[in-house]
């Protein structure tokens, strides 16, 4: 069961821009769950004056279906200031996973067109040495509109993504599985090993090394 059955408002952007924020920007990622492919994160700052009637329909991006999430993602970006940005499979494995969502988030705040005063966070924080405030909110996809916004660019970037990375590694199914542990996917990592863009750090394709390892293949 889904924690919030609300609808996502603007009553944090209006606070802040009440406070004397102008640049307000809402951050998110998609892919943490994932064993394979990036973690990737935007920022999006809308502007009140350009309202949209379809940002009633913004959501936590987990709860739209595709072609919706595609349709918003391009209002989205007609409409708004908008950065994208991501962090690999081997910066997650070498770093970590939090810090590579705190990586992809900066590049996708160093992508927006403006520098924002305050920032949005869904359950993160950042460092605080590059002159902004931030509020950390947790489960702030399904709270504030801004950072709802953010996890539809976010997912429909790395779905994208994950679509490419298909056409590279058809034997993987990611264009289905998206990365996550599904039991087809599963079933392929067993029968043919980890691709290159795997997460050698996720215990199920640690495991698959290992195995490997252990016959020597």
């Amino acid at each position: 069961m889904y924690p919030y059955r609300g609808l996502p408002t603007l009553n944090e952007e209006i606070r802040a821009w009440r406070e004397g924020h102008r640049h307000v920007a809402g951050v998110d990622e998609a892919g943490r769950g994932p064993m394979a492919g990036p973690v990737v994160a935007a920022a999006v700052i809308l502007d009140p004056q350009f309202a949209a009637l379809w940002w009633s329909e913004l959501r936590d991006s987990k709860q739209l279906p595709a072609r919706r999430r595609e349709r918003l993602a391009r209002g989205l970006r007609e409409s708004a200031a908008f950065g994208i940005g991501a962090a690999s499979h081997d910066e997650i494995d070498g770093a970590g996973l939090i810090e590579a969502t705190r990586r992809a988030m900066l590049r996708a705040l160093a992508a927006l067109p403006c520098h924002p005063d305050l920032l949005l966070i869904d359950a993160v924080r950042l460092p605080g040495d590059e002159g902004w405030a931030q509020r950390s909110i947790i489960h702030g996809d399904a709270l504030v509109l801004s950072v709802a916004a953010a996890s539809v660019l976010a997912k429909v970037e790395r779905d994208r993504l994950m679509d490419e990375y298909d056409g590279s590694y058809p034997l993987y199914g990611f264009s289905r599985n998206r990365g996550y542990c599904t039991p087809g996917h599963l079933r392929a990592l067993e029968e043919h090993g980890p691709s290159p863009i795997h997460r050698r750090s996720f215990a199920p394709v640690r495991a698959c090394l290992e195995r490997q390892e252990e016959l020597g293949i």
